[in-house]
């Protein structure tokens, strides 16, 4: 039976996208009705993506774990191509590199969906980590080894592992809380998210100080703090649908858009080394999958863990 909360939850988001949609059709009829405004275009680019993304996520969480555990393994799937299109290659790596996609990615996701934490835990960082490169090295091509090998640990690392721990935390056997876990997922991306979107807009309105100008120009002290207090003001008032005291709350929300906004800087650094915008453009004004993971992949380990430790009973 579905959690009337996440119903509250959805409705919720369902509604504030609503008055978003208004609010830039509004701006665009205002001020520059033939398009030409890049950032009022930018923003209805992200609405219609976010309705887009809205509707595939509500469709899994209502199709319960094994809809959730098949969403993300997909997702992780395409953020994995995306990344190792940018990584170092060599014809010694074609099996190492089929194994992340056939083995390793679904494996993975087989564990988190038998619930087997004492090996989807250590999987990817031991026995991926150890055994792939064993199989490149079989095949020689000793030139650019390390950073090949490296590349393709630290893509099982973000696009796979991470990733994984977002259906995972179904798995939590939290008292008091049971058969409402998926609450904890919606939370923790709508949470995530809204930090995301509440920085790129008060970075608009007030944004003045760049945060890290070579890595992500669009980013200001200005906007990031006022989008982490509101993302953790949004967190906080939803405390009553999740297993945390509203301080608690308020503590992880904190802990989670922050973790996002370290992601989203680390893997601009790496877009930036790899010399491109986005990951990729499968989702218009978005970027590709991995530009819309990239806050969640670093938030969803630590928040799995904090909970885990904090409140579940495994």
């Amino acid at each position: 039976m579905t959690s009337p909360h996440l119903i509250y939850l959805l409705l919720g988001v369902g509604g504030i996208l609503v008055v978003a949609t208004l609010i830039g059709q509004v701006l665009r009829d205002l001020i520059a009705p033939d398009g030409s405004n890049p950032v009022i275009e930018n923003l209805n680019a992200r609405i219609a993506a976010w309705w887009g993304m809205v509707v595939l996520l509500s469709i899994a969480f209502l199709a319960g774990r094994a809809g959730v555990v098949v969403l993300f393994g997909v997702l992780s799937f395409s953020a994995l191509r995306e990344f190792l299109s940018l990584t170092t290659k060599s014809q010694a790596d074609h099996w190492a590199l089929a194994g992340a996609f056939f083995v390793v990615l679904p494996v993975q996701y087989w564990l988190v969906g038998v619930d087997w934490y004492g090996l989807y835990a250590i999987f990817v960082p031991v026995y991926a980590f150890l055994l792939m490169p064993v199989v490149s090295a079989l095949r020689g091509a000793p030139n650019g080894f390390l950073t090949r090998v490296a590349e393709t640990q630290w893509a099982l690392m973000i696009c796979v592992y991470c990733v994984s721990h977002v259906p995972a935390l179904l798995s939590l056997q939290i008292p008091g809380f049971e058969g409402r876990n998926v609450i904890l997922i919606a939370w923790l991306i709508f949470t995530v998210q809204l930090s995301d979107v509440m920085q790129y807009v008060w970075g608009k309105l007030l944004g003045r100080t760049k945060l890290a100008p070579q890595l992500s120009p669009s980013k200001t002290w200005e906007g990031l703090i006022g989008g982490t207090l509101t993302a953790t003001a949004a967190g906080a008032a939803l405390w009553w649908m999740t297993p945390f005291s509203l301080p608690q709350a308020a503590g992880m929300a904190l802990v989670v858009t922050l973790m996002g906004t370290f992601g989203g800087l680390v893997m601009s650094a790496i877009k930036r080394d790899k010399g491109v915008k986005d990951w990729g453009h499968l989702i218009a004004g978005h970027g590709g999958f991995l530009d819309r993971l990239d806050s969640v992949v670093f938030a969803a380990p630590i928040f799995f863990h904090l909970t885990r430790f904090g409140w579940s009973l495994t």
